[in-house]
């Protein structure tokens, strides 16, 4: 059985990490992965000890971009890369919506193809 929305970006933030993976429903497995908890992104950010701000989350972003580049899944074999935007900023607090936000532009800003799934009918097609 093909899943319509095949391509997923999932997002998971506490006070000190962020991780954006892109999951392939078909099989449930994570395609690519970009995270705070990397040495290589968390040795590059000034975020002191406690948080990580929308800089963090716009450099796990380009990361997670060219990740999906190198595996040619930019684009979601032409089906997009879906986000559920209303589902990934009430999981969050007030807090780390600009992190949300700032990691979804910098997925567009770097090519990725993301279709918001703002509503509940909301099926677009690339």
């Amino acid at each position: 059985m093909t899943v319509l929305k095949r391509y997923v970006l999932r997002l998971f933030m506490s006070l000190k990490y962020i991780t954006a993976n892109v999951v392939d429903r078909n099989n449930g497995s994570i395609v690519a992965t970009a995270s705070t908890v990397e040495h290589s992104i968390n040795n590059s950010l000034q975020c002191g000890s406690r948080t990580c701000n929308a800089k963090a989350a716009t450099l796990v972003a380009e990361v997670l971009a060219m990740r999906l580049k190198v595996e040619g899944l930019e684009s979601g074999q032409q089906r997009g890369i879906h986000v559920d935007v209303n589902k990934a900023l009430e999981k969050k607090d007030f807090k780390n919506c600009t992190k949300v936000w700032a990691v979804i532009n910098s997925l567009k800003n770097n090519g990725v193809k993301l279709i918001l799934d703002e509503d509940n009918d909301a099926s677009q097609s690339g």
